[in-house]
């Protein structure tokens, strides 16, 4: 399994369009491994829904602008097949909406833009700062590809255990940044070089899907605690996450962030 996530991360560095042809080959790969998992197991089908909690990490990067994300709160949901081996292990593939991101509600880092330009240029400064609300808003589809352990089985009551390990992949449906408030410009994160007498409005939101990369993949992890309603079906609470293994910007002036998120849900399951 970590062979396989190496594999793709390696694929993932390559051009634009090498990169697109190595997903649609892992993805004939694992549907084809699916396929036949399902001519020959037990087979169950699930929707799930719940609460993600994104949040953006900005690794080692000293960019002032992707630093100091916190987290926000965002829908996911989605639909599942799971091929059964035996009562304690199967394999599962799902599609997953997965609102990801983050905020900061903090007086920070921004790029100069329109009049303040040649300000920031006359001043020798890359970035200037102030109070505002900016939100990161990346909506992706997850494609996630895991082994499932039924670690516990309670003989006296319909209930198990389980957790589900392994890599997925994702398409960034559509991203932007919000921001919004008003704040007094400042050239420093000092506050000792004040550029504006009075507040500025920040009220805005910016398409920035050309300015990330289309893909991604990851670690994916859940932990679960599931009730057979009858012989065939049976509901679920879950709780886990993701975290991607690349970075999201195309160029390093923007910095480097990585996407990930927690996750509860609660879902319903029937075998087929």
């Amino acid at each position: 399994m970590f062979t396989f996530t190496q594999t793709f991360i390696t694929y993932y560095k390559l051009t634009s369009y090498h990169m697109k042809k190595s997903v649609i080959v892992l993805m004939v790969i694992i549907l084809s491994v699916f396929t036949t998992s399902l001519q020959a197991q037990n087979f169950s089908l699930g929707v799930k829904c719940g609460l993600n909690i994104p949040r953006l990490t900005a690794g080692k990067s000293d960019n002032p602008i992707n630093k100091d994300y916190e987290s926000r709160f965002g829908p996911t949901f989605g639909v599942y097949g799971e091929c059964h081996y035996s009562d304690f292990i199967s394999f599962y593939l799902g599609m997953e909406y997965s609102s990801q991101g983050g905020q900061k509600d903090k007086y920070q880092a921004f790029y100069p833009t329109g009049d303040l330009i040649p300000v920031a240029q006359s001043l020798g400064v890359s970035y200037l700062y102030a109070d505002f609300m900016s939100v990161a808003r990346l909506n992706y589809m997850l494609v996630p590809v895991l082994a499932k352990f039924n670690w516990s089985h309670f003989t006296s009551l319909p209930v198990k255990i389980y957790t589900s390990v392994g890599p997925f992949f994702g398409l960034l449906l559509n991203a932007k940044q919000v921001t919004s408030g008003s704040g007094i410009i400042y050239a420093d994160e000092n506050r000792t070089i004040q550029i504006t007498p009075q507040p500025v409005s920040f009220d805005n939101t910016q398409d920035i899907k050309d300015e990330l990369y289309k893909f991604n993949c990851g670690f994916y992890g859940i932990v679960g605690v599931g009730y057979d309603l009858s012989p065939k079906s049976s509901v679920f609470i879950e709780g886990g996450g993701n975290y991607g293994f690349t970075p999201l910007q195309k160029e390093d002036g923007n910095g480097r962030n990585y996407a990930g998120a927690g996750a509860v849900t609660v879902g319903f399951s029937v075998n087929l």
